[in-house]
């Protein structure tokens, strides 16, 4: 068994662990800090909204002599806004202007096919209409809304509210710090990062289950034992899945990597970039959601339930009671050693009462 393998048993068998619920309050701390990061960089950058959303016209071009600089700058100065020139496979073009009317779109082709020496036919002109582009901003606004409700339903019904409103929680942290990554890197909102989201809230919710599943069942009749507190059985459950988690969350991060440095990075794939960033940065903060938020945001609820407020006074009276006992027999035990100590002192003399008595009764035998 590799060495992985064997501390993923023994976290499993509580063995050994790490107290990620009793250090909450440092977690917690480290979450704020990054979420009200990520909403400064949402409010002071803001979303770089796609052509999807705010309108404009993309111009495809055939195979050209010109640089992907050179084309920025004519187009440019033909439209007076900043484009987004990305090159194709095929040695083309895609030249995306952004806040674009309609009639304006027909000059920039002309304009463009005549700087660039190809017949206005050659190049392929979509113009997006802005209204289009609230449509879907609308529908994924509501399906996220929708999806927020039947997962709070959901695990509200398999498990308990105090489950659902930490796994709640956790989405929007997960939600906030890739939108705010957004912002701050200033890669483009396209109908693919929306796709992206929509996909992270899946996998963010699926260590998250694994571990409430696991509590769920560990936690049954919980009241009837003196063992151990809520918060405790939740770390240990936590701790069982904790290689499981690493080892889910590392594989899917792994092609997830390879589409956003080799496919945008090296290939200039602009789609590539809008999914596989919102995955990227969704993943990783699902997996840091479920292990050091969702959990011990359900010990905190479940804490403040006077059945488990009874149970904690109870495990904790026991312990101190075992303590103090414990304490006493170690006080028992120096008790001994001591008279142990005096036990020669104390046979001498006793041997020599014994043998004073002794005599006379075995003088008097030998007299008669």
């Amino acid at each position: 068994m590799s060495r992985l393998g064997s501390m993923g048993a023994r976290l499993y068998r509580g063995e050994v662990g790490y107290d990620f619920v009793g250090k909450r309050m440092i977690w917690y701390g480290v979450s704020i800090l990054i979420t009200i990061t990520a909403i400064a960089g949402l409010m002071v950058q803001g979303l770089n909204m796609g052509i999807e959303f705010k309108g404009g016209v993309v111009v495809t071009t055939p195979k050209l002599s010109v640089s992907t600089e050179e084309a920025r700058e004519t187009a440019e100065e033909i439209s007076g806004h900043i484009p987004i020139v990305q090159e194709l496979g095929s040695g083309g073009l895609r030249i995306q202007i952004s806040d674009v009317s309609t009639s304006e779109s027909n000059k920039i082709k002309s304009e463009l096919a005549s700087d660039f020496g190809v017949a206005t036919n050659d190049l392929t002109v979509d113009i997006v209409g802005p209204s289009w582009g609230e449509q879907i901003a609308n529908k994924a606004w509501m399906g996220l809304g929708v999806f927020m409700v039947l997962v709070v339903v959901y695990l509200a019904i398999a498990f308990e509210w105090r489950m659902a409103v930490a796994a709640l929680i956790a989405l929007i942290h997960d939600l906030t710090i890739t939108v705010g990554i957004y912002a701050l890197v200033g890669f483009e909102v396209t109908p693919g990062t929306v796709i992206g989201l929509l996909t992270i809230l899946g996998y963010s919710l699926y260590d998250t289950v694994v571990v409430f599943d696991g509590l769920k069942e560990a936690s049954k009749d919980i009241t009837k034992q003196t063992r151990w507190t809520y918060s405790e059985i939740a770390n240990r459950s936590l701790n069982s899945t904790l290689v499981r988690s690493i080892n889910t969350t590392v594989v899917a991060l792994l092609p997830v990597a390879g589409l956003l440095f080799i496919g945008g990075g090296f290939l200039g794939a602009g789609m590539l970039n809008d999914i596989s960033l919102s995955l990227f940065v969704g993943l990783a903060a699902g997996a840091y959601s479920s292990i050091f938020i969702a959990t011990p945001l359900v010990a905190d609820l479940k804490e403040r339930d006077p059945q488990i407020k009874a149970l904690k006074k109870r495990v904790l009276a026991k312990r101190a009671q075992s303590a103090r006992g414990e304490s006493g027999d170690a006080a028992d035990t120096g008790a001994q050693d001591d008279d142990r100590d005096d036990e020669p002192q104390d046979a001498a003399t006793a041997g020599a009462v014994v043998g004073q008595r002794r005599q006379p009764t075995r003088g008097r035998g030998r007299r008669r």
